[in-house]
């Protein structure tokens, strides 16, 4: 019988990671701070619950998706918390982007209530969560890994779910996942500048590149946003800065190095600044083309 899963968290991505599980047959109960997304939910076959310990209460199987460190200690560890009303045995998984610090210390408060905390961010946007393909990166425990991947399974591309380590792992990675798109996308952006300084048509450039070794996801998919200027989200810029930020601080803490990451904040820091933080990330290149003077 398919496990009863908690959801906090009906977001643009949530949503309709919620609404999977319950195609995949989990009696599901959710809570947010949305009103619309819960009735949303709830009409499709979910259950209501007033608070994340009344969620705790009714599933051993939780899954939050919030946008930021603060919101999910809040969730976890706040008044009214996950943690105030934990069941023997369960099993919580944080699919949100946050610092790796804060999951493992999370996870550790977990284990002394007897519980084990997953960190398994997602890749994929708005788009891998509506069809069900997002790609999702696991950190912590192996064997609580193996009793919910069928859970995983229900919002993720099977071959693209992957234990990466112990807890905090899951969260490192998509610190990587993220410089990776960012340093692609403004590198995008600066070939679409350069072709539209130089009189040639960027679709062209980008049709042509799509055919060779610079291929990319990027390219693929914010390329032809870029185009289009289509800056409808997917993703929120602001919340891309967000990654970037947990990016500059586990840099710091781990004394390592990342000038590309680097120059890839401080433009996304301008798109900010330029009151552009709710369109999509890939609105990134806007700061490149005014940079060329070409908006």
């Amino acid at each position: 019988m398919a496990d009863t899963v908690g959801f906090i968290g009906l977001g643009l991505m949530g949503r309709p990671m919620a609404k999977h599980l319950l195609a995949a047959g989990h009696r599901l109960i959710v809570h947010s701070r949305s009103r619309g997304p819960v009735d949303e939910v709830v009409a499709a076959g979910a259950r209501e619950a007033s608070s994340p310990a009344e969620v705790a209460k009714q599933a051993t199987r939780i899954i939050t998706m919030l946008p930021d460190s603060p919101d999910v200690e809040a969730v976890m560890a706040g008044p009214d918390g996950v943690f105030g009303a934990l069941q023997p045995g369960t099993i919580l998984i944080d699919m949100s982007s946050i610092d790796p610090s804060v999951a493992v210390r999370l996870a550790a408060q977990a284990a002394t209530l007897g519980a084990v905390m997953l960190d398994a961010p997602v890749s994929g946007g708005e788009i891998g969560a509506r069809s069900g393909t997002l790609s999702i990166m696991v950190g912590g425990d192996a064997d609580a890994f193996a009793a919910v991947t069928p859970i995983l399974h229900a919002m993720g591309n099977p071959e693209r779910i992957i234990r990466i380590g112990e807890a905090g792992a899951g969260q490192l990675c998509k610190l990587c996942n993220q410089m990776v798109i960012g340093g692609t996308l403004a590198a995008v952006s600066e070939a679409f500048a350069l072709a539209r300084r130089a009189g040639v048509d960027p679709a062209a450039v980008r049709e042509a590149l799509l055919g060779g070794f610079a291929a990319s996801r990027v390219l693929e998919v914010h390329g032809e946003r870029i185009l289009a200027r289509n800056y409808t989200p997917g993703f929120r810029a602001a919340l891309f800065a967000k990654d970037y930020r947990n990016v500059a601080s586990t840099v710091a803490a781990l004394d390592s190095a990342a000038p590309v990451s680097t120059v890839v904040q401080g433009l996304l820091s301008a798109l900010i600044a330029g009151g552009r933080g709710d369109e999509d990330y890939s609105a990134l290149a806007t700061v490149l083309f005014e940079l060329a003077g070409l908006e």
